[in-house]
């Protein structure tokens, strides 16, 4: 859905008026969950304030939910009519066709100096900077404080602690003591954890795709064994549990654990839920890193509104803007001066916990250009490495020859 309404408007060209006013076009993701608290709200007070500061540049702003927006961007584009600016899911392909400015032509050095480093480095290929990180969020072990001081357990550091609190919450009759979405909502992030606290994750150490690694199988046969073997996951088969459902589910207090990212926090207290939150346990200890999630902004070549596209992001990137847009949707700001001003500040407190794990996260392979086709074969296969049956070798080494092929087919280069 448009929360713009602005199909038709951003079916055109970026283009200047009559009066020399340059007109930029950006199409945006929607991190609202309902028309009061849609970004359309952020980006109309955003523009308004930039317009007032800056004659000479209007800008319009296309706003799309999640399910739609990378795609409408792709319509726009194959159709030859890109906007100058899109912030959506993922940037490598744009990048890798020749259709994107590099970070350094649209953004002034102070600006681009000032990302995490960690995010703006997953924004290259081959090297070269083009995406450039709008948002980040990372994720924490989610526990119900009721549920546990029920079952009489404490927080697990380990995965045999984690194991031995499901068992205790499954003893209680908590429905799903925990819950373990690998269904194909989002399959490929809570598998991502789960290889990340096992000690390595989809990638080797020189950029490869290494997701049958001995490491990997072993963290996936140890789920298949002591969680959804033993029946600690719930009545829903982790291949058919989405996140959205595992959220909502833990938000009605049937869920003793599960991987949850800021925005679970909003929705358990406004049911009254009250919980705690740890970093995800590891094999004998807290894991060394967790995944990190960043979405991007990226600036299109075709219109050619280089000059209007810096003074626009720039903007976009003070830290006012950038700690406005993370308090509102619960999320990570992606440069350091807004993440040391949310660290210090107390209205902030809920959001330290994931702003510590951010300088330790890894995120996923985004400047391949084929990890867009490699998360859906996750999203697809992964289930059935835990299912009855099932075996996490065979799943993992079907990924791992698919995503080599498609790593060659595309010439992919983190």
């Amino acid at each position: 859905m448009s929360a713009l309404g602005m199909t038709a408007v951003l079916a055109g060209c970026s283009g200047s008026s009559g009066s020399g006013e340059v007109t930029l076009r950006l199409v945006a993701a929607d991190y609202g969950d309902s028309s009061a608290d849609s970004s359309k709200k952020y980006w109309d007070t955003l523009v308004r304030d930039f317009e007032a500061e800056h004659s000479g540049i209007k800008v319009e702003v296309g706003v799309y939910s999640w399910n739609d927006v990378d795609a409408k961007v792709k319509e726009m584009v194959a159709a030859g009519h890109a906007p100058d600016m899109a912030q959506i899911g993922a940037y490598a392909d744009y990048a890798a066709a020749g259709r994107l400015y590099q970070a350094d032509e649209v953004l002034s050095i102070p600006v681009q100096a000032d990302f995490a480093s960690e995010l703006s480095n997953a924004g290259k290929v081959n090297r070269t900077q083009y995406g450039m990180p709008f948002a980040a969020s990372t994720r924490l072990l989610f526990y119900n404080k009721t549920l546990f001081s029920q079952a009489g357990i404490q927080p697990p550091t380990t995965w045999n602690d984690l194991a031995a609190d499901a068992q205790a919450l499954k003893a209680k009759g908590v429905k799903f003591p925990f819950a373990l979405p690998l269904g194909p909502e989002e399959a490929q992030a809570e598998t991502m954890q789960w290889l990340l606290s096992g000690g390595d994750g989809y990638l080797d150490g020189f950029g490869s795709y290494d997701l049958d690694s001995a490491q990997n199988v072993g963290t996936f046969t140890w789920l298949k064994d002591e969680l959804v073997g033993k029946g600690l996951t719930g009545p829903v088969a982790p291949g058919r549990l989405n996140r959205a459902d595992a959220f909502a589910a833990f938000t009605r207090g049937e869920v003793g654990m599960l991987n949850g990212h800021p925005s679970l926090m909003k929705a358990a207290r406004a049911k009254g839920v009250s919980f705690g939150m740890v970093p995800m346990p590891g094999v004998g200890g807290r894991a060394k890193s967790t995944m990190g999630v960043t979405d991007w902004m990226m600036a299109f070549k075709q219109n050619g509104h280089k000059a209007q596209i810096r003074e626009f992001l720039d903007y976009v990137y003070d830290e006012k803007n950038v700690l406005d847009f993370s308090r509102r949707y619960d999320l990570l700001p992606v440069t350091n001066s807004a993440q040391e001003t949310m660290a210090a500040s107390p209205r902030d407190a809920d959001l330290a916990p994931f702003l510590e794990q951010l300088p330790s996260s890894e995120l996923y392979p985004v400047g391949k250009t084929s990890w867009a086709g490699v998360s859906a074969d996750i999203k697809k296969q992964i289930g059935k490495a835990v299912g009855p049956g099932g075996s996490p070798a065979v799943i993992l080494g079907g990924l791992q020859r698919a995503a080599v092929t498609a790593d060659s087919a595309t010439g992919s280069a983190g």
